[in-house]
């Protein structure tokens, strides 16, 4: 390989002919020896001007012009320059480097216009395998980064520390790769800006990526692409990371050993340390410290704190904090809070916690909380207790609306998507949760006896009426998705025997009935992911490519894996099992699938309402008289019966209702078919 890239090399350049040489001197230039540059045979030196080329030079020709901000037009070329041991790709443009440019494959096309230092210095990794300290900031849950990162890898590397085995194997994997990439030269990719920017050390950049006004870049890879690029802004100062496509970081935003996602924006003076970002996440102006920010982390607030601890499709509200300050061993608190967490402002939790998905943080919380078996849950202080109330998210309309709002807010263009992830709000991860958290509910109201005004459970009250809501709106929601997924199952079959109906809604595969997990936003059942694993603990799997390949895998079968879960959990839900299913028995799930469908979009409906109520016109119409406040929030807000999603809300009422008609009336006609045939 070396030989041919060797001869290629040295096909493609020359020496410098001496009155070359001569007229470059005359441009100003110089070298400590001429006969270590070589040239382009198209070369002419016209464009060099001011120069000085030390160690292994190659050049090729300049004969374009590069537009600039403000109308300016340059000749490519290099003008007012020090490169040394350098190549640099045709119609680049290298303009005013105080200081020097060493060690560098720069692109074609590339802008370098007034810079201080481009340089690698010795052997570089360019960010890949430095240890991230995510989650826990005493360690022990260290992610060594490297340029295809998946959130789902680093949860696997970050939290499956019980299966050591498992850990080496990918950490080794990783060594592999960093050694792979470990260079003494650095690339600058095609197309590429690097403008008014100060210190870059070791830093590699992909092409089209640019790089404008930046303080000092140490350490990273910087992986634009056509597709994505990357964008660096003003006074960002980053050391020891790694930029994946689309990202954006701007703004005198502080990045120390930080790995960023797919389509993340870190912004308006955010500080980020010892963390990590997966694909859409966004920080603005507040702190991260050693946390694990799965997919659509969002943080737009100032005084707003995540520290040592592991979200995705969070929303923080403004001043929310926690603290891993009560230890006496070292900061080795952790906590975490499960897909689709939201906080107030304001709100604290102390470390070690755990948040149930989709759930709503209000308020100071001085206990250690797990809500783990309470999805869709209200968290909320009130005299210095947690108040627990369970389920009644899934009557918020503004939960309905992050689901539709995450897969629209995509902003990865990269064709190669790092994160595989699912948006399903109900899914077998949440129903699993919510089938356990009504059983608890029962079983702490039996225990607790009659005449119960509150109950307590671990470190939280329960009041007695969201207690009970609470075991209705899990019911509601576990008919809700059970329904579904028998109704997509039989699809627009029009069965003619019961043995019809028994096969088809037998699962396609065993894997898929038990425990679920939230791969931080890819969706599988454990049995299936361990095997997975076993295969990459006994070296059936031996790189990276190869595991994402097998993840990839696990994301694309999930609906073959959902219905063997649902088909399971409707047997012991329902009391029957499928190969004794008759038409009446579907008539009874989809009776109280429509019944729970449209109660919960009621429930939805009449939350929406709520956005349009007088009150929340306090105001408007300020100055106005008659009417005026009314008028003047319709022209604002608009009318409630156009807005985008009561109208999505009627409309699936009225969708779902046609669809559970029409399958009771095929269910019905197979039931008077059967029983004609019968006698």
């Amino acid at each position: 390989m070396k030989l041919v890239m060797a001869q290629n090399t040295s096909a493609h350049f020359r020496d410098l002919l001496d009155e070359e040489i001569g007229q470059l001197v005359h441009q100003g230039c110089s070298s400590s020896d001429w006969s270590l540059i070589k040239v382009s045979h198209d070369f002419i030196p016209d464009s060099i001007h001011n120069t000085k080329l030390t160690g292994r030079i190659r050049l090729n020709s300049f004969s374009g012009t590069v537009n600039l901000i403000g109308g300016i037009t340059f000749n490519t070329g290099i003008y007012n320059a020090w490169l040394h041991n350098c190549e640099v790709g045709r119609n680049a443009l290298i303009h005013n480097v105080r200081s020097y440019i060493a060690n560098y494959d720069i692109g074609e096309n590339v802008v370098i216009h007034n810079i201080t230092t481009l340089a690698v210095d010795g052997k570089s990794s360019f960010g890949n395998g430095v240890l991230v300290e995510a989650i826990n900031e005493g360690g022990g849950r260290e992610i060594p980064i490297y340029d295809f990162l998946s959130t789902h890898v680093a949860y696997i590397m970050a939290l499956y520390r019980h299966r050591p085995k498992l850990v080496s194997s990918l950490k080794n994997m990783v060594q592999d790769y960093t050694e792979f990439v470990s260079s003494e030269k650095g690339t600058i990719g095609a197309d590429s800006k690097i403008l008014n920017c100060n210190t870059i050390l070791n830093v590699k950049t992909g092409p089209a990526a640019l790089i404008d006004g930046a303080k000092k870049l140490k350490n990273g890879s910087i992986n634009s692409n056509y597709e994505a690029p990357v964008m660096i802004g003003e006074g960002v100062i980053m050391e020891d990371f790694i930029l994946s496509s689309g990202s954006q970081v701007t703004d005198s935003t502080l990045v120390s050993k930080c790995f960023i996602g797919q389509g993340c924006v870190l912004d308006k003076h955010y500080s980020a340390e010892n963390s990590v970002f997966f694909a859409n996440c966004q920080g603005f102006h507040g702190e991260a410290c050693s946390i694990f920010a799965g997919p659509y982390t969002v943080t737009h607030h100032k005084s707003t704190l995540l520290i040592a601890g592991m979200f995705s499709f969070l929303n923080a509200g403004s001043g929310s904090n926690q603290s891993n300050h009560l230890y006496k061993l070292g900061p080795i608190h952790q906590g975490i809070m499960e897909r689709g967490a939201k906080t107030t402002s304001d709100s604290y939790l102390l470390w070690p916690s755990h948040i149930g998905a989709f759930s709503l943080v209000m308020g100071r919380h001085y206990k250690h909380c797990d809500t783990t078996s309470f999805p869709f849950s209200y968290l909320i202080e009130s005299k210095d207790e947690s108040i627990l109330v369970p389920g009644i998210n899934l009557k918020s309309i503004g939960t309905i609306r992050d689901t539709q709002k995450w897969p629209r807010r995509d902003k990865r263009k990269d064709s190669n998507l790092l994160d595989l992830i699912n948006f399903n709000l109900l899914s077998p991860y949440t129903v699993h949760k919510m089938i356990s958290g009504r059983k608890k509910l029962q079983s702490i109201k039996e225990a607790a006896g009659e005449d119960v005004k509150a109950y307590d459970f671990d470190r939280m009250k329960i009041e007695e009426h969201a207690l009970d809501r609470g075991i209705k709106l899990y019911e509601m929601a576990i008919w809700k998705f059970l329904g579904n997924s028998l109704i997509t199952r039989l699809g627009d079959r029009n069965f003619t025997d019961l043995d019809e109906i028994r096969k088809v809604l037998q699962p396609d595969t065993s894997l898929g009935k038990g425990y679920w997990v939230d791969l931080s936003g890819m969706l599988c059942p454990y049995e299936a992911l361990d095997q997975l694993l076993i295969s990459v603990e006994n070296g059936a799997l031996q790189s990276l490519e190869e595991v994402n390949a097998g993840l990839a895998m696990l994301h694309k079968n999930y609906y073959n894996y959902e219905w063997t879960w649902a088909a399971n959990a409707l047997e012991e839900f329902y009391g029957r099992p499928l190969a004794n299913f008759h038409s009446e028995d579907v008539i009874i799930i989809v009776e109280n699938w429509k019944k729970s469908v449209l109660g919960i979009d009621e429930y939805l409906y009449e939350d929406a309402k709520k956005e349009f109520s007088m009150a929340k016109m306090t105001g408007f119409g300020v100055d106005g008289r008659n009417g005026a406040r009314e008028l003047d929030f319709a022209e604002v807000r608009g009318e409630f019966e156009k807005n985008e999603t009561v109208t999505a809300i009627q409309q699936h009422m009225e969708k779902k209702e046609t669809l559970g008609n029409k399958v009771i009336e095929t269910m019905k006609l197979l039931a008077t078919l059967t029983s004609n045939i019968e006698h």
